[in-house]
C-alpha cells in the first residue's frame, strides 16, 4: 500500500545469491524491513530470472506458535490442503518434489529449529525448490546463505543525492501531512532526525507519523530527550535495538491513554482482525466499544496499525515488533489472561456462527471468513488447551469447526487439535461426544478406519449411556460412513437409514443430514439398486436447492454423475461431474474434486466423443490430488471401481508409452490447472506432448 524505497544494492545481492544458492536467509533486527524486502525481492527474482515457472509462495511463519502446525501453515501458503493422516512434512515433500518454485518463509526467529528442519527436508527432497527466509537470526542449516539487511543509509550516496532514509521519511510524511516535501530549509533537519533513528525503516515511519502535531525539529528534540533518558545520558548514537525501542516507546507516549490501552489489548490477536472482533475483545474496562472504531483510526494514523482491504471488509493488523511491545504492556497491566479469554470467546462465536451458516446460501462466504480467522482460531485453541479448566471449551471449539476441517480441506490439522483436546478431557460430556464423532468422521475420510471405528463406537456407547440423542444420530451416521468405505454397502445402508430416522426424530436438518442422504444413495448404487439410490440423491438435491446449500449438493452431483454414467447418459453425467468439481473448488474441498475428476476421466472413455489420452491425463491429475487427500478412494474397492475400469479401457486403446506419458502429464498439473482441465478449459496435449485425441469404441458398463 506504500512505496518501496531504496535497497537497490541488497536487491542486486539477492539476485546474485539466488543463482547458486537454494536457501537465502535475510537477517536483521526488528523493524529493519525484512518482510518488505523479501516480498519485493521475491517478485523481482520471479520477473528477472525465470527460475520459478511454478511461481512464488509466501508463508507467514510469525503467526504460528505451535511448531507442529508449521507444516500446515506452509501447506496453506502453497495453496494446498492437508486431508491426510500423514505428517504435513510428508505431504509437502510429495507436493513440491517436482515443483520449481520459490517459497518465502517470513518471520522464522521464534521457530528457528523447526523452520531449519522443514527447510532442510524440503530442499533435499525437491531439487527445483528454493527458499527465501527472513529471521532475526540465521537458521543454521546446511547450504544457507545469509543476507544481512542493514538500516537504510542516512548519508548521501557517492556523487550526491538524497539518502534512502530521508526519502522514506519524506514519502511517509507526505501521506500524513499532504503537501509535505523536502526543501532546502527542512532537508538538513530531516537528515539529522533520520541519523538519530539510525535509518531503521520502522522507526523512520513512526517518526513521520508525528508530523500531524509536531515539526521535524520538534520531533528530533523530543526523541533526543528520550535517547538520553534510556541510555543513561550518553549523547552518542544508541544501539539499534535501543533506537527502535525508544522510537516505539515515544509513539506509545504520544498516544492517549485509551489508544495505549487498545494497542496493548490488540496484541492478543494473531494475524489480521476486523472491527467487530476488536470491539468485542478490547471493549469495556476503560474503553467503550463505541470508541474502538475511532481509536483504531488514530492508531492507523500513527502507523501503529496497518489497514488492509479485504474481499469482504477492512481488516487490521499489528506489525510483529509493535505487537511484542503491546504484549509487554498487557502483561505488565495484569490483564492478559482476561483478554485472551475474551479473544477465545469471540472466536468460539465465529466458529459457532459459521457452523450455523454452513447450511445455507452463505457457505462460500462462511468458508472465506473462517479462513481469514484461521490464525486467531489457532490461538484460541492453544489458549483453551494450555489453560487449566478450559479443556471442555477446547473440545467445543475444535468440534464446532468440523465444517472447516472437512469442507475446506484441513482434516490433518483438525485431528491435531481434537486429539489433543480428547486426551485432556476424558470425562463423558456432550462436548466430548461431538469431538469423538468429528474425529471419527475425519479419520474415515482419511481412510484411517483403525482410529475411526473405536472413536465412533465410544461416541455411540456414551450417547446411549447419557441419553444424548443427537450424539447417537451422528455416531450411527458416521459408523455408516466407515462401513461404506470398508466395502460393506449393505451394512452402511442400514446404518444410514437408522441415522436418518434419528435425525428426523430430533428435528435435525443441516449439511450433515444431507450428506447422510447422499451416502445412503451411494450405498444403494453400489448395491445395484439404482431406483432407491437416485431417490435419495434427488432428495439431497431438492433440499439443498431449497436452502441454498452448495457443499453437500456438490457431493449429490457426484452421485448423480455416477448414476447417469451407469444408465448410459454420458453427456448429462459429464455436466454433473463438472459442476461438482467447480463447486468443491470454491471450498478447496479436495475430496469432492478428486472423486468427480475420476468420474470425468472414466467418461472420457465413452464413445462417441471420448478421448483416451485425456482420460489418462485426468487420472494423473487426480492421482496427484489423492496424495493430499489420503488413501486413494479411501482404500475402498467400491469407490475405486470407476477408476479401474477407466484404466483398463485406456490401456486397451493406447500404446504403453501413451498410457504412461499421459498419466505423467496429468501428474504435473497443480490444483487450479487440474480443475481447469476437468472443466474443459485447460489445453489438451500439444504436438510436443502427446498425439491428439484417441477416439474410443463403445464399451459395456460394468456393475461394481
Amino acid at each position: 500500500m506504500t512505496s518501496f524505497v531504496g535497497r537497490r544494492g541488497e536487491l542486486a545481492a539477492l539476485t546474485a545469491l539466488m543463482g547458486p544458492a537454494r536457501l537465502v536467509t535475510v537477517t536483521g533486527p526488528g523493524g529493519v524491513g525484512k518482510t518488505r524486502f523479501a516480498m519485493r525481492g521475491a517478485a523481482r527474482l520471479a520477473e528477472l530470472t525465470g527460475l520459478f515457472p511454478d511461481g512464488v509462495r509466501y508463508a507467514e511463519v510469525s503467526a504460528v506458535q505451535d511448531p507442529l502446525l508449521l507444516g500446515h501453515a506452509v501447506l496453506e501458503a502453497l495453496g494446498l490442503t492437508d486431508s491426510t493422516a500423514r505428517p504435513p512434512y510428508e505431504v509437502l515433500v510429495e507436493q513440491v518434489r517436482e515443483q520449481r518454485l520459490l517459497l518465502v518463509l517470513d518471520g522464522c526467529e521464534h521457530l528457528v529449529g523447526p523452520c531449519a528442519e522443514l527447510v532442510d527436508t524440503l530442499l533435499r527432497a525437491a531439487p527445483g525448490l528454493r527458499v527465501l527466509a527472513t529471521s532475526r537470526q540465521s537458521l543454521g542449516t546446511d547450504g544457507e546463505h545469509l543476507l544481512p539487511l542493514a538500516p537504510l543509509p542516512v548519508d548521501p550516496p557517492p556523487g550526491g543525492g538524497t539518502p534512502d532514509a530521508v526519502t522514506l521519511f519524506a514519502d511517509r510524511a507526505a501521506a500524513v501531512l499532504p503537501g509535505f516535501e523536502l526543501t532546502e530549509r527542512n532537508r538538513a533537519e530531516v537528515a539529522v532526525l533520520c541519523r538519530r533513528l539510525d535509518g531503521i525503516p520502522l522507526a523512520v515511519e513512526l517518526a513521520a507519523g508525528r508530523l500531524r502535531a509536531l515539526s521535524v525539529a520538534q520531533i528530533t528534540l523530543r526523541l533526543d530527550d528520550r535517547f538520553r533518558l534510556l541510555t543513561g545520558g550518553s549523547r552518542t548514537a544508541p544501539a539499534r535495538h535501543q533506537t527502535l525501542r525508544t522510537t516505539i516507546g515515544w509513539s506509545h507516549e504520544l498516544c492517549t491513554m485509551k489508544e495505549r490501552l487498545l494497542w496493548a489489548r490488540l496484541s492478543v490477536f494473531a494475524g489480521t482482525f476486523d472491527l467487530d472482533a476488536a470491539e468485542y475483545v478490547c471493549g469495556g474496562e476503560g474503553i467503550d466499544p463505541d470508541e474502538v472504531l475511532d481509536l483504531l483510526g488514530e492508531l492507523v494514523g500513527k502507523s501503529v496499525l496497518l489497514r488492509e482491504e479485504g474481499p469482504q471488509q477492512v481488516r487490521f493488523r499489528l506489525l510483529d515488533t509493535l505487537r511484542e511491545y503491546g504484549a509487554r504492556w498487557l502483561r505488565a497491566g495484569g490483564d492478559r489472561h482476561r483478554l485472551l479469554r475474551r479473544h477465545r470467546d469471540w472466536y468460539l462465536g465465529v466458529a459457532s456462527w459459521g457452523e450455523v451458516e454452513w447450511f445455507g446460501p452463505r457457505q462460500a462466504e462462511t468458508a472465506e471468513r473462517t479462513r481469514l480467522a484461521h490464525p486467531n482460531l489457532r490461538a484460541a485453541l492453544e489458549f483453551s488447551l494450555s489453560e487449566p479448566g478450559e479443556e471442555q471449551l477446547a473440545l467445543v471449539l475444535a468440534g464446532t469447526l468440523w465444517f472447516y476441517w472437512v469442507g475446506s480441506g484441513h482434516l490433518g490439522e483438525g485431528r491435531h487439535w481434537l486429539d489433543r483436546a480428547l486426551a485432556l478431557a476424558p470425562a463423558p460430556t456432550e462436548a466430548r461426544a461431538k469431538a469423538l464423532w468429528v474425529t471419527g468422521y475425519m479419520a474415515t475420510l482419511q481412510g484411517d478406519l483403525a482410529r475411526a471405528r473405536p472413536a465412533l463406537e465410544e461416541c455411540r456407547e456414551q450417547a446411549l449411556a447419557t441419553g444424548d440423542d443427537r450424539a447417537l444420530a451422528y455416531a450411527v451416521h458416521r459408523q455408516g460412513c466407515a462401513a461404506l468405505i470398508g466395502d460393506e454397502p449393505q451394512r452402511a445402508a442400514e446404518l444410514f437409514e437408522e441415522a436418518l430416522w434419528h435425525y428426523k426424530t430430533i428435528g435435525e436438518l443441516n449439511s450433515n443430514v444431507l450428506m447422510a442422504m447422499f451416502e445412503l444413495g451411494i450405498a444403494y448404487l453400489f448395491l445395484g439398486d439404482a431406483e432407491q439410490g437416485e431417490r435419495w440423491i434427488s432428495e439431497v438435491r431438492e433440499i439443498a436447492e431449497q436452502h441454498g446449500e452448495q457443499w453437500a449438493y456438490a457431493y449429490g452431483l457426484y452421485a448423480l454423475a455416477y448414476a447417469r454414467w451407469s444408465s448410459g447418459e454420458v453427456r448429462l453425467a459429464r455436466a454433473h461431474a463438472r459442476e461438482c468439481v467447480r463447486l468443491n473448488h470454491l471450498f478447496r474441498d479436495l475430496l469432492g474434486i478428486v472423486l468427480a475428476m475420476d468420474v470425468l476421466a472414466l467418461l472420457e472413455t465413452e464413445a462417441p466423443d471420448g478421448d483416451l489420452v485425456e482420460a489418462r491425463v485426468l487420472q494423473g491429475a487426480a492421482h496427484r490430488i489423492w496424495q493430499a487427500v489420503g488413501k486413494p478412494f479411501f482404500g475402498s474397492r467400491s469407490f475405486n471401481g470407476p477408476h479401474l475400469e477407466c484404466e483398463r479401457r485406456a490401456r486397451d486403446g493406447l500404446t504403453e508409452q501413451e498410457f504412461h506419458e499421459a498419466f505423467r502429464l496429468g501428474g504435473q498439473l497443480d490444483l487450479d490447472a487440474a480443475v481447469s482441465r476437468a472443466l474443459g478449459r485447460g489445453d489438451r496435449p500439444g504436438p510436443e506432448g502427446l498425439p491428439g485425441p484417441r477416439p474410443v469404441r463403445p464399451s459395456p458398463v460394468p456393475a461394481f
